[in-house]
């Protein structure tokens, strides 16, 4: 049953992004970690607190202050939120140094497997009333050497036109602009949705008012989300930034990059039209 809410709070949103996370996380991650790589992580995390704490001068009010902040963020449910904004992209940063083809970025906290499945030309699903510019997104997946990859899958999702995701916000049908498209024998799509709007991290949660107390601004850039992948090949994580969109260049994040940015173009009917072409690296 949805709601007329249009203001779904962060601890909704937080919860649905732990759920999400543990629905998706494959099972046994972690549990192959030797224990002398677990020493090395974790002892260079401290440190880095460590030598913050001796730099700032960090008080004891200031100490209580951020145990009582993390006990929130736990009780939310904002972990998957807090690492996605402040630590990911630099994780994705460190991959990439040693990953070839299309450029990836972070996955974010508003993933959702097992979507729809649809044609190399589809639209996503939407409400019938659906608010925003139409979008039409088109491209072909392509192995290093520029073959073509049959039957590719994009997995695609994106916020609706007021910045809302579904499964994330209770007035918006589950798999809202969500779905997995499976390319053609050429690895080409063409993929009808809306050009989603820019967002804002949930203003009332443990993350929001940290941003507000830090005099950061909250916002994130309009940006489709994608998982490319094909059998043989290394999955790509990324996001497609819009030209000459709000917040591209101060985005609270830290995620976006200059090449992977769309340059949308009008069409006879109205409708946008982007284009980008996808190159996997195949494995081992």
């Amino acid at each position: 049953m949805t709601t007329t809410d249009p203001s779904p709070t962060a601890a909704r949103s937080g919860a649905s992004a732990t759920e999400a996370f543990r629905a998706s996380r494959p099972q046994g991650t972690g549990t192959e970690v030797s224990a002398e790589r677990v020493s090395a992580v974790v002892q260079a995390v401290l440190s880095g607190v460590h030598d913050a704490i001796r730099r700032t001068k960090v008080t004891y009010p200031e100490f209580q202050g951020a145990k009582q902040w993390l006990i929130e963020v736990g009780e939310s449910g904002e972990w998957p939120l807090v690492l996605d904004v402040f630590i990911e992209h630099v994780v994705e940063e460190v991959a990439a140094d040693s990953q070839h083809g299309t450029q990836g970025s972070i996955l974010g906290p508003y993933y959702l497997p097992d979507q729809t499945r649809l044609p190399s030309v589809a639209r996503l699903p939407m409400r019938s009333d659906e608010k925003g510019t139409a979008l039409v997104f088109t491209g072909q997946v392509r192995n290093l050497d520029g073959q073509p990859l049959a039957g590719a899958e994009l997995d695609i999702w994106h916020a609706d036109d007021d910045g809302y995701y579904s499964g994330f916000a209770p007035h918006i049908p589950n798999g809202n602009l969500r779905g997995v498209v499976v390319c053609n024998e050429q690895g080409r799509f063409e993929i009808s949705t809306i050009k989603p709007a820019p967002y804002q991290i949930p203003p009332d949660g443990p993350t929001g008012k940290l941003i507000d107390a830090a005099g950061w601004h909250p916002w994130r850039p309009a940006h489709l989300h994608l998982i490319v992948r094909a059998p043989g090949f290394r999955p790509i994580t990324t996001q497609l930034y819009f030209e000459d969109g709000e917040w591209l260049a101060d985005d609270v994040a830290q995620a976006t990059k200059p090449e992977p940015v769309l340059h949308p173009q009008p069409t006879d009917d109205g409708r946008l039209h982007a284009r980008y072409d996808f190159a996997l690296e195949p494995l081992g």
